[in-house]
């Protein structure tokens, strides 16, 4: 019964890891994409560098993501 239960906690954890990549990833699509589109209709620089700087701090937050958690080791 422990043993199931761990398995299944684990599972979880795998899960809950990867739910959090795919929504780090997909707020990153998101600004770069905003920043795109404001960039084309005229945005001032003040605001392009704003999401510049959001997306640098999503990126380093997606890498710390990647590198601190053994997802890959615990999906295999």
């Amino acid at each position: 019964m422990n043993e199931r239960r761990s398995e299944k906690e684990e599972g979880t954890k795998v899960e809950q890891g990867f739910r959090e990549l795919d929504d780090l990833i997909l707020h990153l699509k998101g600004l770069v994409l905003v920043r795109r589109l404001r960039e084309r209709h005229g945005a001032d620089p003040g605001e392009l560098e704003m999401y510049a700087e959001a997306i640098d701090r999503l990126r380093d937050q997606l890498a710390n993501v990647v590198t601190s958690r053994p997802l890959h080791s615990a999906a295999a």
